[in-house]
């Protein structure tokens, strides 16, 4: 196992630099970049701009115009443009530029954001907790909810309990994340019917002068509709999984010899074939959390006013910040492909028979 366990980790390097490799080509051909968000910023203030370019004639003003690659330099010195260029970087040609950022990377440098004057990684733990409270609190439920009912549903498979919960997961699965947040938010949040939980916000103001009790009461309250809304989905596949796994073990010749042995249902259910069902299951864990942490909060982080890494994604693409938008992506790039290796060992953990060293001889 430790061979397999080398060679994964050493696949990371690889692919982790493959991955940037792409998406810093992207960037290279994707207009508005930081100069021209800047230099966008600067047109629609019209005294910063006639501070810059006072004291250029008309003609000053056309030849600068002509020598700028920027749509937006309009009437700014070249000096002016090549000073921007140096202090982002890009006075320098692209593959240096790539190297340079994949050095400081590989020493965890992901240096400062263009616009927010802080740190890459300050900013990603400040919006951390956010994060983290929908992907865990999120995966928790649904696994604490879709495991017994998978169960049940695999036990009565064809009953009229199966059908008409079967029937409620098709829908909960149908319904949209973001449409489902809006019905909690206009019905529970003050919308239009109840206000019994908070509009936006993890914590409320006075949360510092709370007691122990009063500070778990209050985030519990907080978090109550955004992780109902984003367990939704999770929940739907999670459960429909667990019964298919189920019922594929059940129907093996293991289980049929076991129950002519004399074996109660109960003790074959849960002494042979839940070990063997739950594998997929439980092994899927750690990708489950990654891929609701990492993909699945923007909406929902919108809708409620979390202040959490879907919307540091999307407003550092939107206004092109490029540290954050690689530092994040190299960051959580090596976290997926970790979180692969560590699905892996829970397979063997959940069932020590699997070897994959053997599987790929």
């Amino acid at each position: 196992m430790g061979a397999y366990i080398l060679r994964r980790l050493l696949l990371v390097i690889p692919t982790l630099v493959g991955i940037m490799v792409v998406n810093f080509a992207l960037t290279q051909f994707v207009p508005g970049g930081p100069i021209e968000q800047i230099l966008a910023r600067m047109e629609g203030e019209g005294d910063v701009l006639q501070g810059i370019a006072g004291g250029s004639s008309g003609g000053e003003f056309e030849a600068s115009r002509s020598e700028s690659k920027y749509d937006g330099a309009r009437g700014l010195p070249p000096e002016f443009i090549a000073e921007l260029e140096k202090e982002f970087g890009f006075d320098k040609p692209p593959v240096e530029r790539f190297l340079n950022m994949m050095w400081n990377y590989l020493r965890f440098d992901f240096g400062e954001s263009y616009f927010r004057s802080i740190g890459v990684l300050d900013l990603v733990w400040e919006k951390m907790p956010v994060s983290i409270t929908l992907g865990l609190w999120s995966t928790l439920i649904a696994y604490v909810i879709s495991i017994p009912l998978g169960i049940r549903k695999a036990i009565r498979d064809g009953s009229s309990f199966d059908t008409w919960t079967s029937g409620l997961i098709i829908v909960a699965y149908a319904i949209p994340g973001f449409l489902f947040a809006i019905v909690l938010l206009v019905l529970f949040a003050g919308g239009s019917y109840y206000q019994w939980f908070p509009l936006r916000g993890l914590t409320s103001d006075n949360f510092e002068q709370l007691s122990l009790i009063g500070k778990v009461l209050d985030y519990f309250w907080h978090i109550a509709l955004p992780v109902t809304a984003s367990t939704i989905a999770a929940f739907a596949t999670l459960t429909l999984l667990t019964k298919n796994s189920f019922l594929d073990e059940i129907k093996k010749q293991y289980v049929i010899t076991a129950k002519a042995k004399g074996l109660s249902e109960r003790r074959v259910l849960y002494g042979h074939v839940f070990r063997n069902a739950m594998l997929i299951v439980i092994a899927g864990f750690p990708s489950l959390f990654l891929g609701i942490f990492l993909s699945g909060s923007l909406i929902i982080e919108t809708i409620f006013s979390l202040d959490g890494l879907g919307r540091l994604a999307f407003e550092a693409t939107v206004a092109r910040d490029y540290p954050v938008v690689f530092g994040t992506l190299y960051f959580f790039g090596l976290i997926g492909l970790i979180v692969g290796i560590l699905s892996d060992l829970m397979y063997v953990f959940v069932d020590p028979r699997i070897d994959f060293e053997s599987r790929e001889t």
